[in-house]
């Protein structure tokens, strides 16, 4: 049955797992500009990942398509999807200095809500440790349109993660196992 409830959303999307999980902020919601806080990921897919870019831009169409109503608001028309704010972003373009977005696209997703963190035999994650920028996993996302103070697009919800390997942390910090993997104390008292 759980086939069927997938495919009967459209709106829904499970990403590749190559997708890389930046600024991921998944264990305590945080308010930016005094918002309301939320739990957030960026979530980079491989250009090449061509399944899951199909897929994310079949589920923009569909909230724009359902979400036309909440679009056009008091406006005369619906505005086109090319002039309204998408959460599918080019890194080549939009953050063409950092190494991690190249040749790949984003979306930053978010929730009022914890989302639920599994392994690969989808076993809750508790250790913290575990989940970090860099990492490669699956997300479970869900688009919709919106209609706020004069802003109007489609955005992305947040709902599930599924972490599928470690990878090179993100932001420049290291991790303690990599810090302490060797006995070198060399530069202990430099």
């Amino acid at each position: 049955m759980s086939k069927n409830v997938k495919a009967m959303n459209p709106l829904k999307v499970i990403t590749g797992p190559e997708t890389r999980w930046s600024y991921a902020n998944v264990w305590e919601p945080k308010s930016i500009n005094g918002g309301t806080p939320k739990y957030s990921v960026s979530l980079i897919v491989p250009k090449s990942d061509t399944k899951t870019v199909a897929k994310l831009k079949a589920a923009i169409e569909a909230a724009y398509k359902e979400g036309e109503a909440k679009l056009k608001g008091n406006g005369r028309s619906v505005p086109a999807l090319s002039v309204i704010k998408t959460p599918l972003r080019d890194g080549d373009v939009e953050r063409p200095d950092d190494a991690a977005y190249a040749n790949a696209y984003f979306v930053n997703a978010n929730a009022t809500t914890a989302p639920g963190i599994v392994d690969t035999d989808c076993n809750p994650i508790l250790t913290r440790s575990e989940v970090y920028s860099g990492v490669y996993g699956r997300a479970s996302i869900s688009f919709y349109a919106f209609n706020s103070s004069g802003n109007k697009g489609i955005a992305c919800g947040l709902n599930n993660l599924q972490k599928i390997k470690d990878g090179e942390p993100l932001g420049g910090r290291s991790r303690a196992e990599d810090d302490f993997a060797t006995d070198d104390d060399d530069d202990f008292l430099s």
